[in-house]
């Protein structure tokens, strides 16, 4: 083991991950549960309705958390892959494999309430620009990664098929991001992560901030009780392969 990956190795050790969820997993789920809550109050009373978009606006609260989380959650699977393709370590696997699914509803969810936000704005549902479209191949860059591991009768050679099509698909990433900037494109320009100021007014930026929050903690509280789920079916494999073998 090389000295770069022992202490990743030392720190993902699945007993120490299950002790470090016992304490992360209840309290995520409180922050998710208030803050949603809060968020939504904030989001659907508190403020107030877009002098251009009217009260069309409020899909923005969901739609731009989902479309940020969709972005982080395969950043981060695909970070994992590199992980399990260079050190060979089982829990960023597993990590992969159950955030996968988060990730697709967060990607689905950003489309839906897209679509839903745009027939009001644009006057259709769906047109294929630079952004909608690569965040279409980024929900089914989800749904071929979690076909693409279990499609094989050796869990190995599907994960790592699996992490090779994360770390290609990565690529798209940076073109959702600046897809807008390089592109002439109906979607509406960065207005909250921009190098100067945010364009959007407190009012509506706060409760925007909250429910970012709230699904942030929701995505940590889940994918750790997935992941928990995993672990408990790759001992059973292991019982069953052990126990195989000696038969």
């Amino acid at each position: 083991m090389t000295r770069a990956g022992y202490p990743m190795h030392r720190y993902a050790n699945p007993t120490r991950f299950l002790k470090f969820a016992d304490v992360v997993q209840p309290w995520s789920a409180r922050l998710a549960l208030a803050a949603l809550a809060v968020g939504l109050v904030l989001a659907l009373v508190v403020s107030p309705p877009d002098y251009q978009q009217g009260e069309t606006v409020r899909i923005m609260y969901v739609h731009v958390p989902a479309a940020w989380m969709a972005l982080f959650v395969y950043s981060g699977m695909a970070l994992a892959a590199s992980i399990g393709l260079i050190w060979k370590h089982p829990l960023a696997d597993l990590y992969a494999k159950a955030a996968a699914p988060l990730g697709a509803c967060f990607t689905a969810l950003c489309l839906v309430t897209g679509s839903l936000w745009g027939a009001p704005m644009w006057g259709t549902w769906w047109v294929w620009d630079a952004r909608l479209t690569s965040v279409l191949i980024l929900f089914f860059l989800y749904l071929g990664y979690m076909a693409l591991v279990d499609a094989f009768d050796d869990p190995t050679r599907g994960t790592r098929a699996g992490n090779i099509l994360l770390l290609v698909g990565v690529v798209n990433v940076p073109i959702i991001k600046f897809s807008v900037d390089w592109w002439n494109t109906l979607h509406q320009p960065a207005s909250v992560s921009r190098l100067d100021a945010p364009a959007v007014d407190p009012s509506m930026l706060w409760p925007l901030f909250v429910m970012t929050v709230g699904f942030m903690a929701y995505y940590t509280w889940v994918v750790m009780i997935r992941l928990r789920s995993e672990l408990t079916a790759r001992r059973i494999q292991t019982i069953q392969m052990t126990l195989s073998r000696a038969e």
